[in-house]
């Protein structure tokens, strides 16, 4: 399973960015999906995750922000950012819960992809 992210990079506070993630290889069934950002010295901190059934929760300091989404169809989620601010400035990461083909379920991360919010 192989995650590719996109969309990230620089944008002034207020501005609005959109993170794509699509999901490849030998998958049978994605279950949660989420992303997560980190910044050096931190831990890696969840942003917002949404179930198969379309589920979302979001980390407080984003939410009324952010908005999660996936397409199914296209085993793809989306993180629509508003309202940016420099503290969220960080490396974004891609997450799914996964089932592949032969029937093992695991977590797998996508490579990260920097925003960057300046004042």
């Amino acid at each position: 399973v192989q995650l590719q992210a996109s969309g990230g990079g620089l944008a002034q506070a207020g501005g609005s960015l959109r993170l794509s993630c699509a999901a490849s290889g030998s998958i049978f069934s994605i279950n949660a999906m989420g992303w997560y950002r980190q910044v050096p010295g931190k831990e890696r901190e969840l942003v917002a995750a949404i179930t198969s059934g379309g589920s979302t929760n979001y980390a407080d300091s984003v939410k009324g922000r952010f908005s999660i989404s996936r397409d199914n169809a296209k085993n793809t989620v989306y993180l629509e950012m508003n309202s940016l601010k420099p503290e969220d400035t960080a490396v974004y990461y891609c997450n799914i819960d996964a089932t592949s083909i032969w029937g093992a379920r695991g977590k797998y991360w996508g490579q990260g992809t920097q925003v960057t919010v300046s004042s």
